[in-house]
């Protein structure tokens, strides 16, 4: 597109410490969009020609799910209270952590653990905790709320989606998943290339890139004892590698967000001495992780029609100086 502005490559960025791959100052000092800001007005305009056939697919498991979450997460619960004396008058009370379902991981989310800072190299120090006392919307503190969910909410994280059924690819190669999802098990980035190609996928700047890992289709067939253990015992779960040639793909593409339908995108938990890709993703790029996201139905259309790339809109909650957020995520046809 002739209004693109050049953007740097992986091995261009600087390095912070003992991090490669350092974003901060791409989208200037003050940004607080990371790399959603490559969801332009003109790229969501051309993302909207995939919408062909009017088909919508939610990509949202009930936030009923999973009912006993991992990483100690509170568990969902949900309320239906009435009025009975208005004789046909109900309410409901939802109460969750952003993070136990299918969700956007946001800035204020993850960090550089060990050097104890956030995206644009944020103190943890920082971040209020606690009630953020937001009450009134003319008067709202923009330090208080700085780096907050509320930003991608406005903005929307709406562009071409782009699914990548490595479900579908493994089991047509071997027979079956060669991994169990609920394992620490790495997915190499040669597989998700070798899936690309076979999917006659190429990607675009700004694309949104879905990850279908096995995740719900696994906790779907599993047992009940199954599904309590994952809250119960240390997590471990299949994901993307942590390795250079990872951020450089991903970087180098430039992509708008990324996202799974396991619960931490990344192989959980890194190899001993191997830093999370949290970090870099969030912390050094800005970019939106998805997680829990449910891609069982839009799997099938995918495989059913043979296309794997679709208009994708996701409006998070509106929530100033939010952490994270569900996702409110669909992908039109």
């Amino acid at each position: 597109m002739s209004s693109e502005r050049a953007l740097p490559t992986f091995d261009e960025l600087p390095k912070f410490k003992d991090f490669s791959g350092c974003a901060w100052e791409v989208w200037g000092k003050d940004d607080q969009l990371g790399t959603v800001n490559l969801l332009t007005d003109e790229l969501v305009k051309e993302a909207s020609k995939e919408i062909k056939t009017g088909k919508a697919i939610g990509l949202n498991w009930p936030i009923n799910f999973p009912a006993k979450p991992a990483f100690h997460r509170k568990p969902p619960t949900h309320e239906i209270i009435d009025f009975p004396e208005f004789g046909a008058v109900n309410d409901d009370i939802l109460h969750i952590n952003t993070q136990s379902g299918t969700q956007w991981d946001g800035l204020k989310h993850f960090g550089l653990l060990h050097h104890g800072l956030f995206y644009q190299g944020t103190p943890a120090s920082f971040f209020k905790r606690g009630n953020l006392g937001v009450t009134n919307p003319t008067d709202v503190d923009p330090e208080l709320i700085k780096y907050g969910i509320h930003n991608w909410a406005q903005h929307g994280i709406c562009g071409r989606g782009v699914l990548l059924d490595l479900v579908k690819f493994y089991t047509e190669a071997h027979g079956k998943l060669p991994y169990d999802p609920f394992t620490s098990h790495p997915i190499p980035l040669a597989d998700i290339l070798e899936c690309a190609k076979k999917q006659a996928v190429t990607f675009r700047r700004g694309d949104i890139l879905i990850l279908r890992v096995g995740f719900m289709l696994r906790f779907n067939g599993a047992t009940e004892e199954e599904r309590t253990a994952l809250g119960e015992k240390p997590e471990t779960f299949a994901g993307i590698e942590q390795t250079e040639d990872m951020k450089r793909f991903l970087w180098d593409n430039h992509f708008a967000a990324v996202a799974s339908d396991q619960p931490a995108l990344e192989r959980w938990p890194p190899p001993e001495g191997v830093a999370h890709l949290h970090s870099t993703i969030l912390g050094l790029w800005g970019m939106p992780i998805g997680e829990f996201f449910d891609l069982e139905a839009l799997s099938k259309h995918c495989a059913e029609t043979g296309r794997y790339t679709f208009f994708f809109s996701s409006w998070p909650l509106n929530v100033l100086g939010g952490v994270a957020s569900p996702p409110n995520a669909a992908a039109y046809f």
